[in-house]
């Protein structure tokens, strides 16, 4: 074996080693341990690791020996388990939402709403609104809107009449824009006493009434700003022990600040009933928005079982760190 093979085959096995064991500690769950916790992120990117050190580590071992196996083994075994995170969300999965027929709605019963996470740095409101203009959704959340933000956005208001605008300077404001009435609208705070959300019935052209929450829980991790590092995730769980006793249609939208098949989303989901509109679809990676590599799904639309889906689709980026979702949705009571 030249110079260059035994480097690549010792190469092949220190990086293997290093994805099985991140792979084995991304399975545990402590909120102590955030950096813990942002093992569950990579899930995707570690899969492809995997993959890329099993292909070339059986290329290169002729002589199978124990240590070889059990290495073998090892990255056998936390493909599956990576691909088990993985594989809901893609088509190859059943769909969590049954999607309907445009044919089959009725008028009047159906909404297109937009999520998008401004990213407070960002000053390309001009591009954001041409997006809104040319999408044409119903409903508009956009998060992490402070002042300047609220005030460049006032020419959605001409289109959508009905607003809850909450500024703040600490990138968990929001803002949300509706073509449509709302009725009992609330902005809540949860579990951070700067950290709202906002909680509103939305009543459709046909007289058909929702619930919707929109929600920006903290991240898992240190920051300047509010966070829960070292904490279970509570706005999110007492949102979905809430929207268990329903009496109405829900959705659940937002930056979540959290993966998909992280342990908190599963939670949420199994307490409230409530279905995640990728699974079954796609992975619809919202952020990084400034990286090729790094990218994972961290916004989210959650619906009961009265909705179906008309349309999923993530749009192209504005200025952002986040790609918005656009999801249309047909409200089958």
């Amino acid at each position: 074996m030249n110079t260059i093979r035994l480097t690549l085959f010792y190469l092949v096995l220190v990086t293997g080693t290093l994805l099985i064991i991140a792979t084995l500690l991304s399975l545990i769950y402590d909120v102590r341990f955030w950096y813990i916790k942002a093992l569950d992120f990579p899930r995707l990117q570690v899969l492809i690791g995997l993959l890329v050190c099993l292909i070339v580590f059986a290329s290169f071992s002729k002589h199978w020996k124990l240590p070889s196996v059990l290495f073998l083994l090892g990255l056998l075994a936390s493909i599956v388990l990576q691909a088990s995170f993985i594989l809901p969300y893609t088509p190859l999965a059943d769909k969590a939402v049954e999607t309907a027929a445009p044919h089959t709605v009725e008028e009047g019963s159906s909404f297109s709403l937009l999520v998008a996470n401004m990213w407070m740095e960002n000053r390309q409101a001009a591009a954001f609104l041409k997006m809104v203009h040319n999408a044409n959704p119903d409903v508009v959340l956009a998060m992490e809107t402070d002042k300047w933000w609220t005030s460049r956005l006032n020419p959605l208001r001409q289109r959508y009449p009905y607003q809850v605008l909450h500024p703040l300077d600490n990138t968990y404001g929001m803002a949300l824009y509706s073509r449509f009435p709302l009725e009992g609208a609330e902005v809540k705070f949860l579990s951070h006493e700067k950290v709202p959300s906002i909680h509103t019935k939305v009543r459709l052209p046909d007289g058909s009434l929702f619930v919707l929450y929109a929600m920006h829980p903290v991240p898992p991790k240190p920051s300047e700003h509010p966070d829960n590092v070292g904490e279970e995730e509570v706005a999110l769980l007492k949102v979905g022990e809430t929207v268990a006793q329903r009496q109405l249609p829900t959705v659940v939208a937002g930056d979540f600040n959290d993966v998909a098949w992280s342990r908190t989303s599963r939670l949420f989901g199994t307490g409230s009933g409530l279905a995640d509109v990728r699974v079954g679809r796609g992975l619809y990676n919202s952020f990084d928005a400034t990286s090729s590599l790094l990218r994972w799904p961290l916004d989210h639309v959650y619906v009961s079982g009265e909705f179906r889906v008309l349309e999923l689709e993530r749009l192209p980026k504005f200025g952002s760190d986040h790609f918005p979702i656009l999801v249309k949705l047909a409200l089958e009571e």
